[in-house]
């Protein structure tokens, strides 16, 4: 039985072409260095042995398991398409082409961050891919000073500077791949730590209609958007592509008889027509302040990163209720639960209800690999419970080559979209924190609702959704 998780830096002692060759995997280190190698049942693996020892002046013991377990573990620890070799000695990492690469391997993946993290002993790539760190390399720590300053020149950043955080942005257009890359630094115990998010430049990917509302939420945020004065705030926790959301809504609005005004931490995407600020707090341009002086500006739409204090949350209800429509996000569990969160940074529920118009509660959730997933049966208790067909097949995740073995393939957005009518604003008048009623009545999906229809139709799993049920519960 293959170790389900096996050391980077072993892989990395083998190149993927040579694994592949040899068809061992290094998984633990014995005796007297001795290197314990998986090989299968069936090949002869004398010459093999002498040979690694004359080329990689390694001593090789191998432990033979089933045929079709080796070549599942070689195409999950060695892909014949990766960008580069994983031999950590073919890793020239003071090469100006090695970002690129590591970009262009990112965008196979489909990730959206590059983590170069250093350690006392080591440094390690990872990966974000929908959501989830992989590790990819690990890197010899006396080549990291090495890549740190690379990716510091391509971002315009101080050299020089090790002791506090930067930030800044390399521009990288390749093979038909464009990208603004955003760079951060943070000064660590071991060294510099730095992420680089990637942010696509392909429009399509902001179409609102592309999100994931279903048809009812789509026409009820709609219908909230053309509205020409209030307040629509978007809530859930980091990560959940709250500000996707609003790029894709400005790109709705972004007409030319509409002055828009955006200020963002940061500026993830560049849009035509559109006048986008940076919050720079170090030289006092807050949410706060930049929304004053937009109000000067003749603006007709207002973004706001994000609500974070009393100060900008009051001047947030201002500008809705001085004639703009004005969106901005919030950290809360539920749509509803950004009335609870404004009254609590000191907003007087009935300026609430005067202008908020709609509230959105949104997650990414994880799709079922639709390559390897199987069907299984969850358990009776589960099913009555949340009023699931305990007849029916639901699946559960499995991984192949296709996923890389994690069981899943993309994301897709869930949303909770209340639009305020009358009933609504007398009950944020009452400060009444329980509308489950009012919800089931008039057929307001929750994100409990949408995570588990997705269940239900086989999108994804029940361990993917378990997390937000139970917060939402």
């Amino acid at each position: 039985m293959i170790n389900a998780h096996i050391p980077t830096e072993l892989i990395q002692l083998f190149s993927s072409s040579d694994a592949l060759n040899y068809r061992i995997i290094p998984f633990d280190t014995g005796e007297n260095n001795m290197l314990k190698c998986y090989g299968d049942s069936s090949t002869a693996y004398e010459k093999i042995i002498q040979e690694i020892a004359i080329i990689y002046d390694l001593s090789v013991e191998i432990e033979p398991v089933e045929d079709a377990e080796l070549d599942k573990a070689l195409n999950f620890y060695y892909r014949q398409d990766r960008t580069f070799s994983s031999n950590a000695q073919s890793l020239n990492i003071s090469h100006a082409d090695f970002v690129g690469k590591l970009i262009e391997e990112a965008d196979t993946l489909k990730s959206s961050d590059i983590h170069f993290e250093p350690y006392e002993k080591k440094c390690r790539v990872r990966f974000r891919v929908d959501g989830k760190l992989i590790e990819r390399y690990i890197i010899n720590k006396t080549d990291y000073p090495a890549l740190i300053n690379r990716l510091k020149i391509l971002a315009n950043l101080d050299i020089s500077e090790k002791r506090l955080p930067q930030d800044g942005r390399i521009l990288f257009e390749r093979n038909n791949l464009k990208f603004d890359v955003r760079v951060s630094v943070m000064p660590t115990i071991y060294g510099e730590k730095i992420v680089l998010r990637l942010l696509s430049k392909d429009q399509s990917l902001l179409s609102l209609n592309r999100l994931g509302f279903s048809e009812k939420q789509y026409a009820d945020y709609y219908k909230a958007i053309m509205q020409p004065n209030g307040l629509i705030l978007i809530s859930g926790p980091t990560g959940s592509g709250k500000s996707t959301t609003l790029y894709a809504t400005l790109g709705i609005l972004n007409r030319q008889d509409n002055n828009i005004l955006t200020i963002e931490d940061p500026v993830e995407y560049t849009l035509p027509g559109i006048n986008q600020m940076q919050l720079k707090e170090e030289i006092g341009l807050t949410f706060g302040s930049a929304l004053r002086t937009f109000l000067r500006q003749d603006p007709d739409i207002i973004m706001l990163g994000e609500i974070r204090d009393q100060d900008t949350a009051q001047m947030a209800i201002r500008s809705s209720l001085t004639g703009h429509l004005l969106l901005s996000t919030l950290h809360t569990n539920s749509a509803w639960g950004s009335i609870t969160r404004l009254i609590d940074m000191g907003v007087h529920p009935y300026l609430i209800s005067e202008t908020l118009i709609a509230c959105v509660a949104q997650r990414l959730i994880r799709l079922l690999c639709p390559h390897c997933k199987k069907a299984f049966h969850p358990d009776v208790s589960f099913t009555s419970r949340f009023a699931l067909d305990p007849n029916a097949s639901y699946h559960e995740k499995e991984g192949c080559e296709r996923c890389y073995y994690t069981g899943y393939l993309g994301r897709k957005a869930i949303y909770e979209v209340i639009p305020i009518d009358k009933h609504l604003s007398q009950l944020i008048r009452k400060s009444e924190t329980d509308i489950d009623e009012y919800l089931e009545r008039h057929k307001i999906k929750t994100l409990k609702d949408s995570a588990l229809e997705m269940f239900a139709k086989g999108e994804t799993s029940l361990e993917e959704i378990l997390p937000l049920i139970s917060e939402t519960i």
